[in-house]
């Protein structure tokens, strides 16, 4: 009787096993996860963005100025469906640590309530415009729940870096760590491909970014 019961069963084992999903298939190809980051969206230039990060199995947390989420509440409705993460990047990207609490509050606050607004649910991370933070900026943060992400990699594209400096400074990234990239330029959309097909050969795979520990996890 065992037998009989075995052998009607192995069947169906077998065939749920020749079946595995695809995000099973590929996070047995990752042995690590990097952060992929975009300031300063969205803007006419997030649709090429998306449509490369998509067209190369990537997911990155966009991190969106709240002036331009008001004004363009589509595409952060986009970056939503498109897979990405939204984060927080202050709403008229000031310099912080020159601002007072009721400032920084301010900045910090009417983002939260324009990406939400905008479709793009309540962002759990914040990155300070220019990275600059203090304790009073931190203070703010916390208010509002987010935790602050900084990068290990500045990719250099706000400054003029040609492609093939992104794709080395992609290049750079080992397993949890975050490079800053940004939503305009376009030697980033260009170095794209180029991005995913050097962490797909070191084995890293484009993760979320940890609210618990500011790195780069498993989606």
């Amino acid at each position: 009787m065992n037998n009989a019961v075995s052998a009607v069963s192995a069947p169906s084992a077998a065939s749920a096993q020749e079946v595995p999903s695809a995000q099973a298939a590929q996070a047995a190809a990752c042995t690590g996860y990097v952060g992929l980051t975009f300031d300063d969206g969205p803007s006419a230039t997030t649709p090429n963005l998306l449509n490369a990060l998509k067209q190369n199995g990537l997911r990155a947390t966009m991190f969106n100025e709240g002036r331009y989420a008001a004004a363009n509440p589509a595409q952060v409705r986009a970056q939503v469906a498109a897979g990405m993460w939204v984060g927080n990047h202050s709403y008229t990207h000031p310099h912080l640590t020159q601002q007072s609490q009721a400032q920084i509050d301010s900045e910090i606050s009417r983002t939260q309530q324009a990406i939400a607004a905008a479709g793009g649910g309540t962002p759990k991370l914040f990155r300070p415009p220019y990275g600059e933070t203090n304790a009073t900026v931190k203070a703010v943060e916390a208010k509002y729940g987010l935790t602050e992400i900084i990068w290990n990699v500045d990719s250099q594209d706000w400054n003029g870096a040609s492609v093939d400096a992104i794709v080395a400074a992609a290049g750079r990234l080992t397993d949890g760590q975050v490079i800053l990239m940004h939503d305009w330029p376009a030697n980033t959309v260009a170095a794209i491909p180029r991005i995913a097909q050097g962490l797909a050969g070191r084995g890293l795979c484009a993760g979320a970014i940890s609210p618990q520990t500011g790195r780069a996890v498993a989606p």
